[in-house]
């Protein structure tokens, strides 16, 4: 599936290197298309008051569309 830009994805995966779970909600900035393998997308993570805490590159299978039936959620990025 080709996701659009400037469209929001949620994360499939947690990226505790980035202190990102699965679940979160991202941006898809860049599109990375792939001959051999999966394309790729580059997403810009915000807080909740819209500052950028992270870019992340992920393959295709890694994310997904929003979907009608969820709801957003507020956690801390803090390590417990």
């Amino acid at each position: 599936m080709k996701y659009e830009l400037f469209k929001e994805a949620v994360l499939l995966k947690d990226i505790p290197e980035k202190k990102l779970k699965k679940g979160d909600v991202a941006t898809i900035v860049e599109h990375h298309p792939s001959a051999i393998s999966e394309d790729g997308y580059t997403l810009e993570v915000f807080n909740a008051l819209g500052d950028t805490i992270s870019l992340v590159t992920l393959s295709e299978s890694e994310i997904d569309t929003l979907k009608e039936t969820e709801v957003f959620s507020v956690r801390s990025l803090e390590v417990i």
